[in-house]
This record gives C-alpha cells, sequence and structure tokens, in this order.
C-alpha cells in the first residue's frame, strides 16, 4: 500500500511540474532515463550474480556462515566480505533482504551492510592520495569498528 501511495504521489508531483514548465519537465524526464540506462547494466549484473549466489548457496549453508547461530565468526565474515566489496546501496539493500529471506542473521546483515557502506578496502590508494594514510586508516578502522557496534544494537532491538 505504501509502494502504491509513493508511486501516486510521484505521479502527482510529475503532473504538476508538466503544468508548470513542460519544457523542463520533459528535460528532468530526458535526464532521468539517461541515468536508468547507466544504472541498468550494474544493476542487471549484480541482480544476475545474487540469483546465481542463491540459487548455489542452499538457505542452510547461509544459515550456517552466516545465521544467528553463527555468532561473531559470522559477523566477522560478513564484515570482511562488506569492507572488500563494492556495491552500490540500492543493490546492496534487496541483497540483504534475500540473504534475510535465506535464514542470514540481523546482526550478520547489519554489519555486512554497514561495512559495505562505510568501509572501503578496495578505494583505500585512492582514499590514501586525496586524504592521506593516516586520515584513510583512521577512518575506515573507525568505521570496522562501528560497524560492529550498529551490527550489536540491531541485535538487542530485534533479536
Amino acid at each position: 500500500m505504501f509502494t502504491i501511495l509513493m508511486y501516486v504521489v510521484a505521479f502527482g508531483f510529475l503532473i504538476f511540474s508538466y503544468i508548470r514548465d513542460r519544457k523542463k519537465t520533459f528535460l528532468a524526464l530526458k535526464k532521468a532515463w539517461k541515468s536508468f540506462e547507466n544504472i541498468l547494466p550494474q544493476l542487471l549484473s549484480i541482480l544476475v550474480i545474487i540469483g546465481i549466489m542463491l540459487a548455489v548457496l542452499s538457505p542452510e549453508v547461509i544459515s550456517g556462515l552466516i545465521g544467528e547461530k553463527s555468532g561473531w565468526w559470522g559477523m566477522l565474515m560478513a564484515s570482511i566480505i562488506g569492507s572488500v566489496t563494492l556495491i552500490p546501496g540500492f543493490v546492496a539493500f534487496p541483497l540483504a533482504s534475500a540473504l534475510l529471506n535465506s535464514g542470514a542473521g540481523f546482526m550478520q546483515i547489519a554489519v555486512f551492510i554497514s561495512t559495505l557502506m562505510m568501509v572501503g578496502i578496495v578505494t583505500i590508494p585512492l582514499e590514501i592520495k586525496y586524504f592521506g594514510r593516516k586520515a584513510t586508516i583512521l577512518r575506515n578502522s573507525l568505521a570496522f569498528m562501528f560497524s560492529f557496534i550498529v551490527a550489536i544494537a540491531i541485535g538487542v532491538v530485534l533479536g
């Protein structure tokens, strides 16, 4: 119901924009379509990877690796994977949902998403170039530790 409401509101604003200025509305729709075209290959490839991963890994395997009973080892594994993976947020959240539905634990997914968004092992060389070694290591280390704090808080609230 909420999704339908959001579509109705968005469509309403689109009509309002069209009434106010047709030219700007068409320009905005053109830009939106270009953005969609740029994101689509990434999105499709990630969705294929998620589909293959979920087909290969049974819910029992996922539950064993990063399920609630996997504890700190599951959290550590999820945090390492999140730290070294470079996935955009619009793909990460559906992936997290699919993993939760397949038996992953809330704390493990929370630390995965947190490290995915905040820790950037892959981007460290670029970050060092612009911010320096000390700032990069400090930021990534603090973000990694904070991810565990977030995961524990999620575990307390949802567990």
